[in-house]
């Protein structure tokens, strides 16, 4: 488990790697000391989530560990701001609306389940983040976060379907493989007190 000033750490780095590509000034430069702490050095799966207005306006992330949390929060970072297919690359002048987040995800875990009624059942909504795999490579995920637009677990399974590419009822054909992870979350202190 990390702390939340380890979480901050991550925040402000993964924001210092998007104004470092942008050629501007650090705004809470991470010194290699804060960086260097074992909890940091771990491998474990990182998604970087970076919003603008409160209008999602990147993600991108890997479910599983592949190198350290800091180095995939430098990587993921950038790959939300100037990388992520669904939107433009981002600007300088988006800089003061941007809201940065850092999910750090547990190990998934396959969810055995008989039927659909089964897998709403086993299903927290707030709590799991849900990976779906379908026939032929299709395939998505939902970090738990997602659950504050998609609270009802058959709305966030067809959402999550139709992102995978599957008709929007695919998750009550028993065929699909689930899996199931969660996050710690942390993301930059939002101004005036307004925490959507």
């Amino acid at each position: 488990m990390l702390t939340p000033q380890q979480g901050q750490v991550l925040v402000r780095w993964a924001r210092q790697q998007i104004e470092h590509h942008l050629e501007v000034a650090p705004s809470r430069p991470v010194d290699a000391g804060e960086r260097r702490q074992p909890e940091l050095q771990q491998v474990r799966g990182v998604f970087v989530t970076l919003h603008k207005r409160s209008a999602l306006r990147g993600c991108i992330g890997s479910l599983t560990g592949v190198e350290p949390v800091v180095d995939g929060v430098r990587r993921h970072a950038l790959n939300a701001a100037f990388h992520d297919h669904r939107f433009q690359p981002l600007t300088a002048a988006e800089l003061a609306e941007l809201h940065v987040e850092v999910s750090v995800l547990t190990e998934p875990r396959p969810l055995s389940c008989e039927d659909a009624d089964q897998l709403l059942r086993l299903l927290r909504p707030g709590i799991d983040g849900v990976i779906l795999e379908g026939p032929g490579g299709a395939g998505a995920t939902f970090l738990p976060q997602v659950w504050r637009q998609l609270p009802e677990p058959e709305q966030f399974l067809g959402h999550l379907c139709r992102k995978a590419g599957l008709a929007e009822d695919a998750w009550r054909s028993g065929r699909l493989h689930i899996s199931t992870y969660q996050v710690q979350s942390f993301e930059e202190p939002r101004s005036g007190g307004n925490h959507t």
